[in-house]
C-alpha cells in the first residue's frame, strides 16, 4: 500500500513510498483510508521541527486527522465492515500516571503517551491503516465526505468541556464567546458554540474570504479588527483563543468580563519576545475570578461529543471548511499553507 512518510528532524524527507500492509487477524480493525486532514502539525513535522518514528524505525506514517471505512472487523467488536470510523490520535503511557490510568490520557502527566502519526506511532495517511476498537470511533453515515473534521472538532469538544468545568466552580451563565481565529479550531469551536446557544463572534486577520463567509453562514458575527477593542466591546464570558499567537493571546487573556474563562488551544512557536504588564494582568485576572486554561488533545468521550455535534451540524457548511482536496501523490501541494486555506485534506484512494 501507499503512504506517505518522513524521517522526523529530517527537513525534506516526506515521501509517498510503498508500506506492508496491516497484519491480519491481531484484534484491530482493518480500515481502508479515505482522507486524511492537514494541519500545522503536520507542515511543523514534515519540516523537520520535531516528531518521532517508531523504535526501530527511521520513518513515520505522517497524518492524524483520519478519516477511513472499516473492512474487517473482529467479533465483539461493536463494528462491522462499511462503518464509517476515525482513529483516535493519543494512547495512554505504559507506566501508566494516574491520569492514564484512570482513561484521561490526554491529560498525561508524565509525558511517555504516544501519538499517531506524531510520536512513535505510525499515523493514518496510508491507504490501509489497522486501529483497535477501543481507539476507533463511529461515524454517522452521512458524514462520509465530511468526517475527517473530527478530530479538530474533538480538541474544540475538549476546549467546550474544560471551559464549562471551570465555570461551575460557581454561578455559570454564559452568554457571549468570541472565538479568535478562524482556522478549522476556531470555526469548530464556533460551531459548538452555536449549538450551545451563545451569541458567537470570530475574529480573524481577513477581512473577507472563505473564512468570513463560514462564520457568517454559522450565524456568528464576523470581526476583523484588533483583539483588545473588539474583546473590550463585546465583553466576552469566554474567549476561545485558536490562533496561539502571543500579542492575540495576551489580549484574549485580559479581555473577557469578569468570572470569564480564556481557554488557549493554539499552540505559540518560541522564540518571540513581547512586552508583558504581569502586574496588570494579575491584578485582572485575581480581582475579576477570571480563569485562563490550556487545552489540547482529547479522549474518547470528546470524540463522542464532536461526532454528535458534526451529525447535528449543517452538512453544507461543514463541507464549506474543506477547501482543498489533493490526492495523496501530490502531498507536497498539501502541505503548502495558503491563504485561502481553511482545511486541506489528502485523499487516499488508489
Amino acid at each position: 500500500m501507499r503512504a506517505l512518510t518522513v524521517v522526523p528532524l529530517q527537513p525534506g524527507s516526506a515521501e509517498v513510498r510503498d508500506v506492508p500492509d496491516p497484519p491480519p487477524g491481531d484484534g484491530r480493525l482493518l480500515v481502508e483510508g479515505l482522507a486524511l486532514g492537514v494541519c500545522g502539525t503536520d507542515r511543523e513535522i514534515a519540516a523537520g521541527e520535531y516528531g518521532w518514528a517508531p523504535p526501530g524505525r527511521d520513518r513515520l506514517v505522517l497524518g492524524h486527522e483520519s478519516l477511513g471505512r472499516v473492512r474487517e472487523a473482529p467479533a465483539g467488536s461493536g463494528f462491522a465492515p462499511g462503518d464509517l470510523v476515525v482513529g483516535i490520535v493519543r494512547r495512554p503511557d505504559p507506566r501508566p500516571c494516574p491520569a492514564c490510568a484512570h482513561g484521561e490520557f490526554d491529560m498525561c502527566r508524565n509525558g511517555e503517551y504516544t501519538e499517531r502519526g506524531i510520536k512513535e506511532l505510525d499515523g493514518y495517511g496510508s491507504q490501509l491503516w489497522s486501529v483497535e476498537p477501543q481507539f476507533a470511533v463511529a461515524l454517522d453515515a452521512g458524514l462520509a465526505e465530511t468526517g475527517v473534521l473530527l478530530e479538530p472538532a474533538s480538541v474544540v469538544a475538549k476546549a467546550w468541556d474544560q471551559v464549562e468545568r471551570v465555570g461551575a466552580r460557581s454561578y455559570f451563565a454564559p452568554e457571549r464567546v468570541l472565538v479568535t481565529g478562524a482556522g478549522p479550531i476556531g470555526l469548530l469551536a464556533a460551531l459548538l458554540g452555536v449549538q450551545r446557544g451563545l451569541d458567537v463572534h470570530v475574529l480573524d486577520r481577513a477581512e473577507a474570504g472563505p473564512k468570513a463567509r463560514a462564520a457568517g453562514a454559522l450565524g456568528a458575527t464576523y470581526h476583523s479588527g484588533p483583539v483588545a477593542e473588539t474583546a473590550e466591546r463585546l465583553r466576552p464570558d469566554v474567549i476561545i483563543e485558536a490562533t496561539g499567537a502571543p500579542p492575540v493571546v495576551l489580549d484574549a487573556i485580559a479581555g473577557t468580563a469578569a468570572y470569564g474563562v480564556t481557554c488557549l488551544t493554539g499552540v505559540s512557536s518560541s522564540g518571540h519576545r513581547i512586552p508583558v504588564d504581569l502586574g496588570r494582568a494579575n491584578r485582572s485576572l485575581v480581582l475579576e475570578n477570571d480563569v485562563v486554561v490550556g487545552s489540547v488533545n482529547a479522549n474518547p468521550r470528546h470524540y463522542t461529543a464532536a461526532a454528535q455535534a458534526l451529525a447535528a451540524a449543517d452538512p453544507a457548511w461543514l463541507a464549506s471548511l474543506i477547501t482543498r482536496r489533493v490526492p495523496l501523490e501530490r502531498f507536497a501541494e498539501a502541505l503548502e499553507s495558503r491563504p485561502d486555506d481553511i482545511k486541506v485534506v489528502l485523499t487516499l484512494g488508489s
